[in-house]
């Protein structure tokens, strides 16, 4: 036993010694443009931590007017702070968003609308995962209430604004693990069977189909739309699952850090070039792989449907 333990405790210490090396080569891909944002503005979802947070102070170090749209305001207050003072832009502000509650979404919107006469990126970056069984303000199960159709009311809520600004981008961030997800419309709310790993792989797949679906009604307007796996990144999304906090915790130094997170998300909001991939899902800055479901333009065109009809809303 202790020959063992000795070995063990030798193999991890060596893993540690290297994590470095292992870390640079998961970091993945790099956003390479050099494309500067004087005058544009930016709506980011989730932006007051993780790679939200990273995304924004990217895009407010190239000048844009970014929206940091968050839940919790203070907090998004003090990540605007510390972007503001590092990038020496002033054009940082904060402003309530709820995703989990329709009202919430419409009252951001209206405010936004009424301060901005133009939008030329939504980053639809916020989430949540691996919650307990719970329902959002409206009735909808959490993942699929605050992943899916909080950000599918969003934008369109934020639409004509988009395409009066064009060109135009939305980005939708999704996961690797869309690959385990499956949209089941016979219990869409979780209420027949529920396990939180799955409600959230459920939802990151109906991310990318949502993304497949929206470009195709975008054709010609000057929107395009991309889906992103941001890698597997030092978050607090994992917050809600002890087990993966605990992994996390001991695989920190192999983990992407936000900002290499926040590399995808970039790349498909300010890549030049990129408009012929609208619809496509990126990982470590380029095209990637989706799984068959993913692919389904009948499951894609189904769930869009499905959405408008539990939002009580009509998409032109």
């Amino acid at each position: 036993m202790m020959v063992i333990l000795g070995l063990l405790t030798s193999f991890l210490s060596f893993l540690y010694a290297i994590a470095p090396s292992i870390r640079k080569f998961f970091a993945g891909g790099v956003c390479k443009t050099n494309v500067q944002l004087p005058g544009k503005v930016v709506v980011i979802t989730g932006a007051n931590t993780g790679i939200g947070k990273e995304t924004a102070r990217e895009l407010s170090r190239r000048g844009a007017r970014v929206y940091i749209a968050c839940r919790d305001v203070l907090k998004g207050e003090s990540a605007a702070s510390e972007i503001r003072a590092e990038t020496k832009n002033s054009q940082v502000l904060v402003r309530k968003l709820d995703l989990s509650d329709t009202k919430s979404i419409r009252a951001f919107v209206e405010g936004f609308l009424a301060e901005e006469k133009q939008l030329h990126i939504l980053i639809n970056n916020a989430g949540v995962m691996m919650c307990p069984y719970s329902k959002t303000a409206d009735g909808f199960e959490t993942h699929l209430g605050v992943n899916h159709l909080g950000h599918f009311l969003l934008t369109h809520l934020l639409l004509e604004r988009l395409k009066e600004s064009a060109p135009a981008r939305v980005v939708n961030l999704s996961s690797v693990v869309h690959i385990a997800g499956k949209i089941r419309f016979h219990d869409l709310q979780g209420e027949k069977r529920y396990n939180r790993v799955f409600a959230y792989c459920h939802s990151k797949l109906a991310n990318v189909l949502f993304t497949r679906e929206l470009a195709k009604r975008l054709q010609g307007t000057g929107v395009t739309t991309y889906s992103v796996h941001p890698g597997v990144v030092h978050s607090e999304l994992v917050r809600h699952s002890f087990l993966l906090c605990l992994l996390w915790r001991l695989f920190s130094p192999f983990l992407k850090s936000a900002r290499e997170g926040a590399q995808t998300s970039l790349h498909c909001a300010l890549a030049e070039g990129l408009e012929p991939l609208s619809g496509k899902y990126f990982s470590d800055c380029k095209r990637s792989w989706v799984s068959p479901r993913a692919r389904n333009n009948k499951t894609a065109e189904r769930l869009w449907n499905v959405s408008c009809e539990l939002l009580g809303i009509q998409w032109k």
